[in-house]
């Protein structure tokens, strides 16, 4: 059901308007998102951007702010909620499957195209985290997606067949892990697999404490995201471990931006694909295919200092949201780059 009072982790913008959508995908659910556009709407039609991600989180964290952002900057911005996760339809309750996601953006690539204020020859994506995998698939299957960014991204086909830094990318480990869900199926199907860790072990790695101090605290906590409560369920991505998202993204002829943390754990997933997009082949792909056709109009960004989870608020200097704003979201590159790409 929507909720239509401010309940995100940011607040909004005195520079633009918001309003609560629906609108429905192929697979016949419902999706729900958050429509930001600039107050001083001109009279002539708009360049448009859809925002998902990350994996797991909802369209009240980190992709309204990147949705709200662009709307400052004078695109209609569209944050929705991907089947299956907060206000969104689907049953069971956070599932993931490579072709349903896939087609959340292209829905909202349909909703947008009918809205009329907005040029449906104008229309991008950005995808974040696990959703920047999913949105390079969209932009490979859809060719009315002129310009999409991938910010701080996971492959999570990479990730869910092959382990962290591949360390699983062996066929005993992915037998091991066929027949753990294939026994999880008959025990408890819907059992949930739980959020991000809390409380923190002292000796996790660096990233997971980064997760924590986004979805935990303050910074990023919301009441409807996985993340932030009990995740996925166990079962809830086992096509994803056979799949393989970005197979054809070496064909992508319309603009990409990649943009990573020089820091991030997660640095490793955007700088493959962005050699496997140019140059048809990287480290991690077994494949070796064409090089991109259209070069010239992809990029990779790395920005330095910054972690995986400074890319989705920016970062702060303590804790928890506290201290000094890093601000280490380029929001006006990102404004040049779908300005340039979206004409």
């Amino acid at each position: 059901m929507k909720n239509d009072s401010w309940d995100k982790v940011f607040p909004l913008s005195e520079r633009v308007s918001h309003k609560k959508v629906t609108f429905p995908t192929q697979y016949g659910f419902s999706l729900v998102g958050d429509l930001y556009e600039p107050k001083d709407l001109k009279e002539h039609k708009l360049s448009a951007i859809a925002v998902s991600g990350p994996f797991g989180a909802t369209k009240e964290q980190s992709s309204g702010l990147y949705a709200m952002r662009m709307a400052e900057r004078g695109f209609v911005a569209l944050a929705f909620d991907p089947s299956f996760t907060g206000e969104s339809s689907g049953e069971p309750r956070r599932t993931a499957s490579p072709d349903i996601n896939t087609e959340d953006f292209l829905a909202a690539v349909d909703f947008l195209s009918q809205l009329p204020e907005v040029d449906a020859e104008r229309i991008g994506i950005i995808g974040i985290c696990g959703w920047g995998g999913i949105a390079l698939n969209a932009a490979a299957a859809d060719a009315r997606i002129k310009a999409t960014v991938a910010s701080t991204m996971y492959d999570m086909t990479r990730v869910s067949g092959n382990g962290y830094f591949d360390s699983a990318d062996n066929e005993q480990a992915r037998h091991e892990a066929r027949e753990a869900l294939a026994k999880q199926r008959l025990t408890d199907p819907m059992a949930m697999a739980g959020g991000v860790i809390d409380p923190v072990p002292d000796d996790a790695p660096q990233f997971v404490k980064d997760y924590h101090d986004y979805y935990k605290t303050a910074r990023g906590y919301h009441s409807r995201s996985g993340n932030s409560n009990d995740g996925w369920r166990v079962i809830g991505t086992q096509a994803f471990a056979n799949a393989r998202f970005l197979y054809y993204i070496n064909e992508i002829r319309s603009a990409v931006l990649i943009m990573h943390g020089e820091k991030a754990h997660s640095r490793y997933f955007g700088e493959a694909a962005y050699h496997y997009m140019v140059e048809g082949k990287a480290d991690g792909y077994k494949s070796v295919v064409a090089p991109n056709p259209c070069p010239e109009n992809k990029e990779l960004l790395i920005i330095p200092g910054a972690s995986h989870c400074d890319l989705y608020d920016g970062g702060f200097t303590e804790p928890e949201g506290k201290g000094t704003p890093k601000n280490l979201i380029p929001w006006d590159k990102l404004a040049e780059f779908f300005n340039n790409n979206l004409k």
